[in-house]
């Protein structure tokens, strides 16, 4: 996974698209789970730390890590590989 190369994305989850020229606001965890795209995790790894820091049963962090994936890579922040 890797973000998109157009996308600007600000500390405080302010998401800007040049190509496009659309932003989006993301919440604290959403920027961390982009954090963690930006250092190349792998999804089990992002998984993990996760599932280290939050207290979340496995399905539903499994369900909602899929939907967040799918959700950026509609808005073209995440480049569908």
């Amino acid at each position: 996974m890797k973000i998109n190369r157009k996308v600007a994305l600000s500390e405080t989850g302010f998401v800007f698209d040049a190509g496009t020229g659309d932003s989006y606001s993301i919440n604290p965890i959403g920027v961390e789970i982009i954090e963690f795209v930006k250092q190349n995790l792998t999804k089990d790894e992002i998984k993990k730390k996760l599932a280290d820091k939050y207290d979340v049963s496995a399905p539903e962090l499994d369900k909602s890590l899929d939907d967040y994936f799918s959700a950026l890579k509609t808005f073209n922040i995440l480049d569908n590989e």
